[in-house]
């Protein structure tokens, strides 16, 4: 879905745990709705000194597992403005499970109004369909920040 300009792009994002836990169940019971595709809930953003580090919880709901998601990333400034194109790199996705994905970027999450998924830049998806990590997305926020795609 990317644009071969879009391949030189240099991952601004770091990814810093990846996990799940009990304390997910009620997200589990949510995203069992959206069982054919993939779900993305902004759960958290949360400043550390300098930097804004963004919680996602990730629900692969296809019936197999996803080698790696990579979805380029837009976000938009308090002004609306989009200020920072980036890849986030959600790793392995295994069929059914959750997973917890944390981003780091160099602002104040209140510099951060909205995050626009652009689309599926890797789907890394053996015996998927090709769109596995774009068709029935489903995005959903529990921040001020809204998640768009």
């Amino acid at each position: 879905m990317g644009h071969p300009s879009m391949k030189t792009l240099v991952l601004t994002a770091c990814v810093l745990s990846g996990g799940a836990g009990g304390a997910w169940a009620e997200t589990t019971a949510k995203t069992e709705d959206h069982a054919s595709g993939i779900s993305i809930e902004l759960s958290a953003a949360e400043d550390v000194g300098a930097t804004c580090k963004l919680s996602f919880v990730v629900t692969n709901g296809h019936d197999g597992d996803i080698d790696q998601a990579v979805y380029e990333t837009v976000l938009f400034d308090a002004a609306g403005q989009g200020s920072r194109l980036t890849l986030l790199d959600f790793q392995g996705l295994p069929a059914r499970r959750l997973r917890v994905r944390q981003f780091q970027f160099p602002q104040a999450c209140s510099d951060i109004s909205r995050v626009l998924i652009n689309g599926a830049e890797t789907c890394g998806a053996p015996g998927l369909d090709d769109g596995a990590c774009s068709q029935g997305l489903t995005l959903i926020s529990r921040t001020g920040m809204e998640l768009l795609g």
